[in-house]
């Protein structure tokens, strides 16, 4: 089963992209992630994208990493989505939904005319990306649901838990990574986990120091 059709190893896929730098904002493959477009440049990289491949590179700005505040440095590693849905607001907006591809990582930033930023990518080191569903007998399933009973306890917040009991655990998982509320470093190193149990295991560990955090109390070493 590939993630998308008429993508199905990392050969498939374009090895030049337009990217979408975006602080806070995970997409992993077969993911749904909605997107609101409105800035002109990126209006013009839908456009261009819809007349392609409709691909479009999500990847997060190394605020810390330098570059300018409009064409800050990125991370080396983002993950490729397909425009799967479409739709013109009436104030001129797009409203998008990518579904993840694949991860890829950059290998080189390109000179453009465009106003909106590409990169040569490779997706060579991700390509169990393309196997839905792969790793997922090794996920701690108890682990990220006592950690999100926990978490959602803590901030009082409503669930669907029936709905999360049916998720495979490959669905549960990256749901929860890119609901979750944490910062673009966490983001990163859950984007970055080699495979599913790694994620899950970044997940766990990211919540219990928030939470621990929120309390206002100390780890105590076991």
């Amino acid at each position: 089963m590939s993630t998308q059709p008429g993508f199905k190893s990392p050969a498939d896929c374009p090895a030049i992209i337009p990217v979408f730098p975006l602080p806070g904002a995970l997409l992993l493959p077969r993911g749904q992630m909605p997107l609101n477009i409105f800035e002109p440049r990126y209006l013009a990289m839908v456009d261009d994208a819809l007349r392609s491949e409709r691909i479009i590179g999500m990847i997060q700005p190394d605020l810390d990493g330098g570059g300018s505040p409009l064409s800050p440095r990125l991370y080396r590693v983002g993950c490729a989505g397909r425009i799967s849905q479409f739709a013109e607001a009436g104030d001129g907006r797009y409203l998008i939904s990518l579904t993840g591809v694949s991860r890829f990582r950059v290998e080189s930033e390109l000179a453009v005319t465009t106003a909106y930023r590409r990169c040569q990518v490779s997706y060579d080191a991700f390509a169990q990306d393309f196997e839905a569903r792969a790793g997922e007998e090794a996920v701690d399933r108890e682990g990220v649901l006592r950690t999100l009973r926990n978490f959602i306890e803590a901030n009082e917040l409503q669930v669907d838990w029936a709905g999360i009991e049916e998720a495979p655990n490959e669905a549960l998982v990256n749901a929860l990574c890119m609901m979750s509320p944490f910062g673009v470093r966490e983001k990163q190193a859950m984007l970055e986990a080699p495979d599913l149990k790694t994620r899950a295991e970044v997940l766990i560990a990211v919540t219990e120091m928030e939470l621990v955090r929120a309390s206002g109390s100390e780890p105590t070493l076991q």
